[in-house]
């Protein structure tokens, strides 16, 4: 999966978000709880998963995203990009000013060993919530 270059190199912060509705409109934030905040070496080796996941063929579920991430620079402003992944669908779709429209939605292979590690950060992320 390609990741802009900016938030490979800028992200300071990201936030992990359990999605509980997909937002209202184009380009607003998925909607639900923040379950972690990722800093350092955790942003890092996520960001780095993330860029390894190999691409697939879109599956069709409807598109219904269980987490995103949202990453954020040194000033922890506006957000750089939230990255919301279906793992029924194998997509995952960004935005975010970093974000160029070639990027925007992809497809991984949710059956992947990269996609099942990512899986489990957000569920253990999830877990300590009692999600």
């Amino acid at each position: 999966m390609e990741l802009p270059a900016e938030v490979v190199t800028g992200t300071a912060l990201m936030e992990v978000v359990r999605i509980s509705a997909l937002p209202t409109e184009e380009g607003a934030p998925y909607p639900g709880r923040p379950v972690a905040h990722w800093s350092g070496d955790e942003v890092t080796e996520a960001l780095a998963l993330i860029g390894t996941l190999p691409g697939s063929e879109q599956h069709r579920c409807g598109f219904a995203p269980g987490w995103s991430v949202r990453a954020y620079d040194d000033s922890l402003g506006p957000v750089l990009m939230e990255a919301a992944f279906c793992f029924g669908c194998h997509e995952v779709r960004m935005h975010g000013p970093a974000v160029p429209p070639a990027l925007a939605e992809q497809f991984f292979d949710a059956d992947a060993p990269q996609a099942a590690a990512l899986l489990a950060r957000f569920r253990g992320a999830g877990a300590r919530h009692g999600l």
